[in-house]
This record gives structure tokens, C-alpha cells and sequence, in this order.
């Protein structure tokens, strides 16, 4: 079994190591490595072998967490150009959008305390469009300008817009049931 366990994840995947990827080719190129490497093709094999598959099917699954999630993604390519994202330590903002931040809360709870679940989707389906033109300014900052610093503030502004869609659903799920 030849596996090179240094490569990462673009190179494990086949894939340029750029943000903007096919997420049906991140797919393709997860289902082709599996059937390779999955550990049921070697279960007659000795110990070391099954063992080193499932260490190959672990690293496979870990980078195709990673290149599915354009959050982490966005965050891996930074990590590989050794930029950190300072995620849990650093939530400066631009004041912008901090207030936009606040009005979403303020409607998601308003929302909320209502229970009008049609306005709460409404909220969701503009954070989504929000989401999608800030995926593709990281894109942009990643794959063009390379602007690294301008993009670790792009990607924690999408964890902030991920931690509010999570807020949506769990208050339509609670409204729900």
C-alpha cells in the first residue's frame, strides 16, 4: 500500500489549492480515494496493513471535512500560507458589519419572541445570500489578490455568519416542536 501521509489535503484530493473548488469534484475525488483506501478492501490483510488503511481512510475523511466547508477551507489555505485565524481569540470587526450583526440578533430574537417562523426563514434565506457574496469576496481575496490578512477577517466574519444560521435554525426547531 502506497500512501504518501505528508501530503495535504489539495494534494491527497488532486485538487489546486485554491478557495474557489467544485464541490462535485471534492466529492468525486473523496468517493474515488475511498474506494482505494476504504479498510473493508483490506479486513484479509495483516494487522499493519488494516491498521495503516484505516489511518489513510482517517485523513481522507479529515480532508474532505475540510475542502467540503468553505469556512474551513478558507481557514486551512490560510494555515498552509501560515496565517492564523485567530477565530476564539481576535472578534475585532469593522463597525459595519458588527451593527449588521446586531440588527440580525435583534430580528432573530424578535422573531423569536413572536414565533413567527416565516420571518425567521426570511432572516435566513438573507444571511444565506450574505454568506454567498462573502464566500465568493474570500474567493477572491484567496485565489486573485492573495490578500491573506484582508482574508482571515472574511473568514471569521463567516463564523459569525455561521453561528447566526445555526441561531436560526435552532429557533425554528424550537418553534417547531
Amino acid at each position: 500500500m502506497n500512501f504518501d501521509f505528508t501530503q495535504n489535503h489539495f494534494a491527497l484530493f488532486n485538487l489546486p489549492a485554491r478557495f474557489a473548488l467544485d464541490q462535485r469534484n471534492i466529492d468525486s475525488h473523496y468517493r474515488n480515494l475511498l474506494a482505494t483506501y476504504h479498510p473493508d478492501r483490506f479486513a484479509s490483510e495483516s494487522d499493519t496493513v488494516r491498521r495503516m488503511s484505516l489511518q489513510i481512510a482517517t485523513q481522507i475523511n479529515e480532508a474532505y471535512q475540510t475542502l467540503k466547508s468553505p469556512i474551513a477551507r478558507g481557514r486551512y489555505l490560510l494555515k498552509l500560507s501560515g496565517f492564523d485565524t485567530e477565530e476564539e481569540s481576535n472578534t475585532a470587526m469593522p463597525i459595519d458589519f458588527l451593527m449588521n450583526q446586531m440588527q440580525w440578533r435583534e430580528a432573530i430574537g424578535d422573531a423569536k419572541a413572536t414565533q413567527n417562523i416565516e420571518s425567521l426563514e426570511n432572516i435566513g434565506r438573507e444571511l444565506a445570500a450574505e454568506t454567498s457574496a462573502l464566500e465568493q469576496h474570500l474567493a477572491s481575496l484567496l485565489d486573485e489578490t492573495h490578500d491573506l490578512s484582508a482574508a482571515t477577517v472574511a473568514v471569521r466574519k463567516l463564523r459569525f455568519m455561521e453561528k447566526l444560521e445555526q441561531e436560526i435554525g435552532n429557533a425554528i426547531e424550537t418553534l417547531l416542536f
